[in-house]
This record gives C-alpha cells, sequence and structure tokens, in this order.
C-alpha cells in the first residue's frame, strides 16, 4: 500500500476526509472548529492496551456472583463451564483481534466491522445492541460497588454512594482518553494483583495452612457435599442442568472482554502491532483468572455454605470471604470488600467509555445523529460521553427496587446481549475472511489457527446459549413471566432493530457480496500514521532518558 507523501517528511498524515457512512470508512473530516472534529486521538499506549486486555471488564462476577454458580452447579460443573467458556471466547478473541488489527480506524467496533463487511443493517442493530447494553451495565457495575459498601456498618444511605461513584466515573471519561488508559492501567493492576493474591491464599488453605484449619483441605468439598448438584430434576438429567445453568450463568463474569479491546484500538498507538499483542495475553487471564479462579473456590468452599444464596450485602456473598471466615482469617474479608469495590468501580468505568465508544461508532457509521460524532480538541466525543452517561442513572432504580431483582434483570438482559454479540462477531469474521480469499488480501496482522472453524463452533454454542438462558421457567413449577422475559427479551429488541433498518433500508443488499466489501478506503491512511509512531517512539524514549540523566547532573 502506498502511504501518505507526508511520511517522507516525518510528519504527522493529513486526514484523508472521508466520512464514516455506511459505504466509506475511512477516519472522519477533521475540521478547525473545536467541536466540528469527529476523530479520536491515539494515546491509549501499549502497556495500558495489555493490562485493560487483562482485567479491563473483570467485575463483581468473578467475585460475589461466581458463589451462585458454585451453589447451584457444584465445583465439578463449575470448573467444566469456565473451561468451556473460557475456550469459546478466546475464539471470539481471535476473531475480533484479527478484523481489527486490520483496520482499526477511529470509531471502530464490531458494529462498525459489521456494516462494512456483512450488511449495513447487521451493523445498524449490533451498535444500538452495544450502545444500551453497556450503558445498562455503567448502572449494574454502581449499584454493585454501592451495595458492597454496606458490608461495612453504616449509617450513610445508599444513593449517596451511587451519586458518588457516579459523578467520579463520568468525571473520568471526560478527561482525555490518555487518563482513562492509565486509571483503567491502576485498577487492572489492583485486580490483577488481589486475584493472584486469592489464588496463593487458596493454595494455602488447600493444604490446612489456616488457623482453624485441623488438616490438609484438598478435595475434600468434593466428596461432601459433593462435585455435581442437581438443579430442577433429580439424577444424571439434574446434574446436566445445573451444568447448563453454571455457562449460562458464568458468562456473566467474561461479557464484553474481547469487543472491550477492539473499540480500545481506534485509540490506540500503533494498534496493528499492539492489538495482536493484547490479544495474546488475553489467553493467561482466562487460564490463571477464571479456570484457576474456578477450581479455587471449588476446593475452599462448600458449595451448600449458607452464605452463598443468603443475599448477604456485600462481601458477604463470596466465595472467597465465607472461605476466608471458616479458615479464622479476621480482617483480610474487609481488605476483600474494597477489592471487589474497585473492581466494580473499574468495570462501570469501561463500560461508560465503551457506551460512549460504541455510540460515537454509530454516528461515524451513519447509524446515530451526527452530533454523537463531534469530538474536543483533546480527541473526546463529548455529545457520546453526555449520553452514555444519563444510563447511569438507572443505579437510583436500586433504592427502591429489591436488590435480587435489579441484580438478577440485569444480568439476564446483559447475557442475552453477550451471546448475541458473540454470534455475530463470529458471522462477521466468516465474512471477512471470505472477502480477504476473494480479493486476494494476505498482508493480515493477525492470524488464528483455530479460525475459521472455531467460528462456526461459536455460531452453534451461543445460539444454544442464548436460547438456553432462561430454560429453567419451562420446568414444571418453575414457570415466571418475568423471568422469562428478562432471559429472552434482549434477542427479539435485536431482531426488531435489525428487521427496522432492513425495511428502511430495503434496497441494500442483505449481504454484502464478497467481491464488494471494502477492505481498502482508509487504509494507506492507517499503515501511514502506524508508521510514523513506530519510528518516533524510539526518539521518544531516548529523549526521555536524556531528560532523565540532565535532572540527575544537575
Amino acid at each position: 500500500m502506498a502511504k501518505d507523501l507526508n511520511v517522507v517528511n516525518g510528519e504527522k498524515p493529513s486526514d484523508p476526509g472521508i466520512a464514516h457512512d455506511a459505504e466509506s470508512c475511512a477516519p472522519g473530516q477533521v475540521d478547525s472548529s473545536p467541536l466540528q472534529r469527529t476523530e479520536t486521538h491515539r494515546n491509549i499506549k501499549s502497556r495500558h492496551a495489555q493490562m485493560i486486555a487483562i482485567g479491563g471488564t473483570i467485575g463483581t462476577g468473578l467475585f460475589v456472583g461466581i458463589g451462585q454458580a458454585l451453589a447451584i452447579s457444584g465445583p465439578l460443573n463449575l470448573l467444566l463451564a469456565y473451561v468451556t467458556i473460557c475456550f469459546f471466547v478466546y475464539c471470539i478473541m481471535t476473531a475480533t483481534t484479527e478484523i481489527s488489527s486490520y483496520m482499526p480506524i477511529p470509531g471502530s467496533s464490531m458494529a462498525y466491522y459489521g456494516s462494512r463487511f456483512v450488511s449495513k443493517s447487521l451493523g445498524f442493530a449490533m451498535g444500538w445492541l452495544y450502545f444500551y447494553s453497556f450503558g445498562i451495565l455503567v448502572a449494574y457495575e454502581i449499584t454493585a460497588a454501592a451495595l458492597v459498601i454496606d458490608y461495612w456498618p453504616n449509617q450513610v444511605h445508599i444513593a449517596v454512594w451511587i451519586t458518588v461513584m457516579l459523578v467520579v466515573i463520568v468525571a473520568l471519561n471526560f478527561a482525555p482518553v490518555g487518563a482513562y488508559a492509565e486509571t483503567e492501567f491502576w485498577f487492572a493492576s489492583t485486580k490483577v494483583f488481589m486475584i493472584l493474591g486469592l489464588l496463593i491464599l487458596s493454595i494455602v488453605l488447600c493444604f490446612g495452612g489456616a488457623p482453624a484449619q485441623d488438616g490438609r483441605l484438598g478435595f475434600t468439598y468434593w466428596k461432601d457435599p459433593g462435585a455435581m448438584n442437581e438443579y430442577l430434576v433429580g439424577g444424571a438429567a439434574g446434574r446436566f442442568c445445573a451444568f447448563i445453568y453454571a455457562l449460562t450463568f458464568s458468562v456473566f463474569s467474561f461479557n464484553f472482554g474481547p469487543e472491550l479491546i477492539v473499540i480500545t484500538g481506534g485509540e490506540m498507538r500503533a494498534p496493528r502491532k499492539n492489538l495482536p499483542r493484547a490479544a495474546k495475553t488475553f489467553v493467561y487471564r482466562l487460564i490463571t483468572f477464571y479456570i484457576l479462579g474456578a477450581l479455587a473456590i471449588g476446593i475452599i468452599c462448600r458449595s451448600d455454605a449458607p452464605g452463598l444464596l443468603s443475599g448477604g450485602k456485600g462481601a458477604a456473598a463470596s466465595p472467597w470471604v465465607i472461605a476466608i471466615k471458616d479458615a479464622g482469617i479476621h480482617t483480610l474479608d474487609s481488605i476483600i470488600n474494597a477489592g471487589i469495590i474497585i473492581s466494580a468501580w473499574s468495570s462501570g468505568n469501561s463500560y461508560l467509555y465503551m457506551s460512549s465508544r460504541s455510540l460515537y461508532s454509530l454516528a461515524m457509521a451513519g447509524n446515530a445523529p451526527s452530533i454523537f460524532k463531534r469530538c474536543t480538541s483533546w480527541g473526546l466525543p463529548i455529545y457520546a460521553v453526555m449520553a452514555s452517561s444519563l444510563f447511569g442513572l438507572l443505579a437510583f432504580l436500586n433504592v427502591s427496587s429489591g436488590v435480587s431483582s435489579v441484580f438478577t434483570w440485569l444480568i439476564n438482559l446483559t447475557n442475552t446481549a453477550g451471546f448475541t454479540s458473540w454470534v455475530c462477531c463470529s458471522i462477521i469474521l466468516l465474512r471477512f475472511r471470505k472477502a480477504c480469499a476473494t480479493q486476494g488480501i494476505t498482508d493480515v496482522p493477525f492470524r488464528s489457527r483455530l479460525q475459521p472453524f472455531a467460528s462456526y463452533a461459536c455460531i452453534i454454542f451461543f445460539t444454544c446459549l442464548l436460547f438456553l438462558n432462561g430454560f429453567g421457567v419451562f420446568f414444571s413449577g418453575n414457570w415466571s413471566t418475568s423471568s422469562f422475559l428478562t432471559s429472552y427479551i434482549g434477542f427479539p429488541i435485536f431482531i426488531a432493530i435489525y428487521f427496522a433498518h432492513r425495511i428502511w433500508k430495503r434496497r441494500d443488499a442483505w449481504i454484502i457480496p464478497s467481491s464488494q466489501v471494502d477492505l481498502t478506503t482508509g487504509l494507506d491512511y492507517i499503515l501511514a500514521l502506524e508508521s510514523i509512531e513506530l519510528e518516533s517512539r524510539p526518539k521518544e524514549k531516548a529523549n526521555r532518558v536524556v531528560s532523565a540523566l540532565k535532572r540527575v547532573l544537575n
């Protein structure tokens, strides 16, 4: 590909000025007016990207929510469910990275690539799905963090905590993206060290090293109360139902992790190099945090522990805390509670970022009002952030609603969105691969040996989970209209949005022919800009070293 002429002189290439509509997808036109700019800035560094990939969306699910799955399914079912989900989520990560690393344009999202590589209607439906799902998750994580604070006795009303957390999250998202990335780097680092600490503690408890333990624990809880619980019915069928429940419930811990990396790609330095690097670290997150975490929880906490389903406040329902208290370890529960608050706060911060950038991406593709693509001088899509911040107000519903009903409603609604998104991501990868093969494109920064076969498997697997999400209501005596609606309403909403756009754009093809998929527009600009970023990096490092030496010598 020919690079912009300015690269020869070492200058930043000028924006090609091609609008982000459904037919063309290069970076947006930059106007001199402060709020007419439509391009974000690439200020997310490599270390930011890798740490966000590792811990960006780790929230309360891995610390508290996992306890409910353990109580209903049992330790072996929980472990098998997490191993299964981890494999398929990794397949989704390889698919999204292959697509996004090829053309990481400003405003990139899987919805954007859906518009470009599959059909305008698919991108439209995915974009609005992301916008409202990420927004709802902001409210959920804020609510969860506020409830966790109540683990410590206090007289402060929950609305106060919700307000404080919401204000801080919104303020961070109004700052330049570099500030968001730096904040998330330290948030994610805290979560990583906390999980690693809990895993080390689990080893100590497993070998009987706690004050209240009489001997080695080992796999005692896999024998009594048992490795696999029965759910809904008895016998082998009941144990299988427990496994299915663990699959559908546990997905909440993984929701939208791959999509976060895609969205950050539009504001990442040298994304064609750093996106694949971040994806490669993702597998270690899955193995260390989720698979080993599920194994550790099943070893140190009984699946019939009363606190798991008691609805206790904050860390009281966490299997980690229950195990620590049973082992006679004091004070550590409060430290874990603080870590859970940080995790929820961090996840809410990430989800607001994702929601605002999803709306920005919709606007850049012509699927939302153009006002939402306007950026400040520091590259912030300010109106998109304002609109997405309104979702945070949903957290105040918890002031009057029951805690468990809000928790369940939000989990089920976003679970359905997660399944739908991952099916669509797999379809986009298959169409991208087909277009590359048809047009003879071979220069792709990242390819996985698992693809494209893994995408076919993901379509089947996540479609099955989509329809099994609320399967319990279909058993005798378990019917609940509200549970049925919250378990399945997300998919009909997605379908309705898709077909509404199809009717509006009925003259468009259902699927863009592979020979007509645009794989080149805007690519020269991306390659030129990345070349400059890679060339300037050694100079920047050298300048920092020289400045440091001068300070020392002076």
